[in-house]
């Protein structure tokens, strides 16, 4: 999840009351942890007049309604999440953090696990997107691996809280825009331009990602995603507020291995979260480890 409403999105006209924004607000919380702010009332207005519309509903009050007691309601909750998120990302995306990613804490974890003879790495992509982050992170293996990692066990898991944006995720076509912060010489190796202008992945870096949507406000879904050595959750927890950053933190802490890594956005930040964790700070970037 790169962003939440970026972009000017459907301009529609319907008017949203202070009472039903935060009713609207709450039931968004409730799905997602994301917490709205008061002054994203015009964006909320902004970017569902839209759906509302598609529905033949005639106000944010029906639609709230609508949420709240139609039999069709699991399946807008799920629409609600593309609603309130953007997904706006790239592949090899904030490079001086993928950077300290591969030469320092993959490189040493590869090295550990060579000598301790257990040939298996888990990352966990959480707030996935589109496939970007997980796909890259799958390449960057292929890069460190090479000709030795038929012999690893290598899981990627990657979750995204939208049905739809996992749908395109395991598709894995991509506009030429996705691979504007991708060095040429990887993009050539591991994209293939199926028609023009879109690029797919190839097979191999497809088969390390297992995809599927979860929602990170649910607990018991957390604890069933396979104990990691390493987790990505970038621009993700800035649009939590702290009694749910804590909650998501905690959920990676319970998730990860003993001495794991947890990598968040840039603009992100542990400090008033958690103790739990160990910040290493590296040229342009923060990692952090479970203690």
């Amino acid at each position: 999840m790169a962003g939440l409403f970026s972009g000017s999105g459907f301009s529609g006209g319907l008017k949203i009351s202070t009472l039903e924004f935060t009713q609207l607000k709450d039931i968004i919380y409730e799905l997602s942890g994301i917490f709205l702010n008061s002054n994203r009332k015009y964006l909320v207005e902004n970017r569902f007049s839209g759906r509302i519309k598609e529905l033949n509903l005639k106000s944010f009050k029906e639609y709230i309604e609508y949420l709240k007691y139609d039999r069709n309601k699991e399946a807008e909750l799920n629409k609600l999440a593309d609603l309130i998120t953007t997904n706006e990302t790239s592949f090899f995306r904030d490079n001086p953090q993928l950077k300290v990613f591969t030469t320092e804490t993959l490189r040493q974890m590869i090295d550990e696990k060579r000598k301790s003879g257990k040939l298996e790495i888990k990352i966990w992509s959480a707030g996935c997107s589109s496939g970007e982050e997980p796909y890259t992170l799958s390449i960057i293996l292929h890069e460190m691996l090479k000709t030795e990692l038929s012999k690893w066990r290598i899981q990627i898991t990657a979750n995204d809280i939208s049905t739809d944006i996992i749908q395109k995720a395991k598709k894995g076509e991509y506009a030429k825009y996705a691979l504007k912060t991708t060095p040429p010489l990887i993009a050539k190796k591991y994209f293939t331009e199926s028609k023009p202008g879109v690029f797919q992945v190839n097979a191999d870096v497809k088969k390390l990602v297992r995809f599927a949507r979860i929602n990170l406000n649910d607990r018991t879904e957390l604890k069933k995603i396979p104990k990691s050595d390493i987790v990505f959750c970038r621009n993700v927890i800035i649009y939590f507020d702290k009694e749910m950053k804590k909650k998501v933190i905690s959920a990676f802490y319970d998730n990860l291995i003993e001495g794991g890594h947890l990598y968040v956005g840039h603009s992100e930040s542990l400090h008033t979260i958690t103790n739990t964790f160990k910040a290493k700070h590296h040229e342009g970037a923060i990692s952090y480890r479970k203690i």
